[in-house]
């Protein structure tokens, strides 16, 4: 680079090699090589062993890029790769009642490519004459510079993954693991209209709810399909579906957002086809993101309308769905299918849903809803109940949820939380949450479901839902979920939570001061895979209309179940002597009041501890006597809150988190 050759624009995550030179003419200056996109960037050798070596182009070329400087003096060298910003919005001059959506948002991925540089990495060592260099080109700050030693593109390490799965390496391999399929002739379509039905990827395959679609476009009684789809697959057989039922003359609604970030231009050719094959597609809001998971599917039979709703926690994506561990929830019930009708009418009209009784709807009807299902557990817990919550989902930053939970901790409810990524709350904190118990699993598949029990003493109300604790998803977006009722798809549910909070291979756990700890099994204790475990517990699924039995201890002990939940039973067993232990050891757990719900011991099998009352609850003993109302959390000190690398500020909030900490799972 000189005056006849001025720097050059480079390209988000590109790989270049930057030297430094030396000629007696014109002094010191710089030169760039592009490499990304020129060259095979993996590269496999056959050894005359039989064995395979790999090696990476950049390297190779960073090897002999002197040579190409023939002329001058080569005084330093590295590779480097630039990040730019991803975030786009949209401008309101940009937005006209006479412009599509999706043209607007083709003209935005345009501009994305050329958005400031906030990354600089570099391989193997970072010169710093180069970094200033480059540094003062990109106006990239001192701190979001890297130096590394791994490669700058991971995206090549899926690549030896397959080559090496390829040449069947088992000392590098995990076993073979596929979904578990169902039987060929498995209904899923008839058999959701005999029962709610509830399916876990991705240990159970996808394909018995691609065929109900294709079975519903051509169902002579379906009137029409509606759809929200957020990410989908390359080659989405799902939206193939669904164009197959337009063909077919089905009302076909889709909800595309467009803004499902690095998906921008996927969802727009997508968008495109289903346009072209007569389906009616909308594109949602102008201030929130739908991130909803939900279809519902219309029939009319003798003059009268039918739904059949699914509601799930993972995307419409076959291929993550094999990676992704997820629910599909599928039912019949037809007050859930005219809460759904509900949502999908208000979505494009851009209204938001104000009322619904068995869904959960964000912004307006999701985080309020868990914050009465904690209300009526911590009022059970104050009654000296044995009250206890499970949740499980990706991350929690929502400050309302923290505070609340901090209250439930205080009142000596139990609270278990599986969270795998951010989590801005600290466990067992002395005095604020010391009954609260944070794990992470990170396995072989991405933990993505989202489960929300609350066990009050008497009765387990369990939701699934799309949405996270974090405050982009309870105030932000368009999120769906809906409270599971059937006693054996509760039990399901619960047995899977059970199981995950029982792992021991995967689990890492919160200790108060905020780091994670990996949970080793002790010894002479058997191995515990939550994922593996999935396999073992869902073998029967497909095959049984029961197959789901009580953990021993719930076995034992079992009240009768009321008219509306009955159904048969599975064949009791003996009580293990471990159970047996657990319950001797929480005598309020066997204390639980008898009820018309069967599953009313359930959450208390986690119960591995002893509640320990934070001074609020002995506060509460001590002055409320027997109010059970729901107390007002603290106003200050906010020391047990937990911040990790992002903060989610709020408008109307100057100083949401006064202390941050900063942590990530080990």
């Amino acid at each position: 680079m000189d005056s006849r050759h001025p720097f050059p624009f480079l390209r988000n995550k590109e790989i270049y090699y930057a030297a430094q030179l030396n000629s007696k003419s014109d002094g010191v200056y710089y030169g760039i090589i592009p490499l990304s996109g020129q060259f095979e960037q993996l590269l496999f050798i056959k050894n005359p062993d039989g064995t395979t070596s790999f090696a990476f182009a950049d390297e190779l070329i960073a090897h002999y890029a002197a040579s190409i400087f023939n002329k001058s003096t080569l005084q330093n060298a590295c590779l480097f790769r630039v990040t730019r910003n991803a975030d786009i919005t949209v401008d309101e001059g940009m937005m006209d009642h006479d412009i599509d959506f999706r043209d607007v948002m083709s003209e935005l991925l345009k501009k994305r490519r050329k958005l400031a540089a906030v990354r600089l990495q570099f391989w193997p060592s970072a010169p710093q004459e180069i970094v200033k260099f480059l540094r003062d080109k990109l106006v990239v700050p001192a701190d979001r510079c890297y130096t590394q030693t791994s490669p700058l593109d991971p995206g090549l390490l899926f690549r030896l993954a397959s080559r090496v799965s390829a040449d069947s390496n088992p000392a590098f391999s995990y076993p073979p693991a596929r979904p578990i399929q169902a039987p060929a002739d498995y209904d899923l379509y008839a058999e959701a209209h005999k029962h709610d039905v509830l399916l876990s990827y991705p240990y159970q395959s996808i394909r018995p709810f691609i065929r109900m679609l294709m079975k519903a476009g051509s169902d002579p009684d379906v009137v029409s399909i509606k759809m929200t789809l957020y990410r989908m697959a390359s080659d989405s057989q799902i939206v193939q579906a669904l164009i197959n039922a337009a063909e077919n003359g089905k009302e076909v609604t889709a909800m595309v957002e467009l803004r499902a970030r690095f998906d921008e231009q996927n969802n727009i050719d997508w968008s495109k086809q289903l346009e072209e094959a007569g389906c009616t597609v909308f594109y949602g809001f102008d201030d929130y993101k739908v991130h909803s998971k939900l279809t519902l599917i219309t029939s009319k039979v003798n003059g009268k309308y039918h739904y059949l709703t699914q509601i799930g926690t993972g995307n419409y994506n076959e291929k993550t769905s094999e990676l992704y561990t997820d629910l599909s929830f599928i039912t019949t019930r037809q007050e859930i299918g005219e809460e759904a009708s509900a949502v999908f009418n208000n979505m494009a009209l851009q209204r938001l849903t104000s009322e619904a009784d068995t869904m959960l709807v964000a912004p307006l009807r999701f985080k309020s809803v868990l914050l009465e299902e904690m209300d009526r557990v911590i009022a059970a817990a104050r009654m000296g109940r044995p009250a206890s919550m499970i949740l499980k989902n990706n991350s929690i930053s929502d400050r309302d949820i923290i505070l609340k939970l901090q209250e439930a901790s205080c009142a000596g409810v139990r609270i278990d939380m599986i969270v795998r990524g951010i989590c801005c709350v600290r466990a067992e904190v002395p005095g604020k949450t010391e009954n609260l118990h944070i794990r992470s699993l990170v396995g072989r598949y991405l933990e993505h479901g989202r489960i929300y029990s609350f066990f009050d003493g008497a009765h387990t109300r369990i939701y699934i839902a799309s949405g996270d604790f974090l405050t982009r998803n309870t105030e932000c977006r368009v999120e769906v979920g809906v409270r599971v009722e059937d006693p054996v798809l509760v039990r399901k549910l619960t047995d899977i939570l059970q199981l995950q909070l029982r792992d021991n291979v995967n689990a890492r756990e919160m200790r108060p001061d905020g780091s994670y700890q990996k949970v080793k099994p002790a010894e002479g204790e058997a191995l515990v895979n939550g994922q593996m475990g999935m396999y073992e517990l869902l073998k029967n699924d497909w095959t049984q209309p029961e197959p789901w039995r009580l953990s021993a201890a719930v076995q034992e002990k079992q009240p009768e179940p009321s008219a509306e939940a009955a159904k048969p039973e599975p064949a009791k067993t003996e009580a293990a002597p471990a159970a047996k232990q657990a319950e001797a050891s929480h005598p309020e757990s066997a204390a639980a009041p008898e009820s018309g719900d069967r599953f009313d011991q359930l959450e208390q099998m986690v119960n591995h501890k002893k509640r320990t009352a934070c001074p609020c609850s002995q506060a509460d003993k001590a002055g409320g006597g027997g109010d059970t109302r729901p107390q007002k959390p603290p106003e200050t000190d906010f020391g047990f809150f937990q911040v990790t690398q992002i903060i989610f500020a709020r408008p109307d909030r100057a100083n949401p988190l006064p202390g941050l900490f900063a942590c990530l799972p080990a």
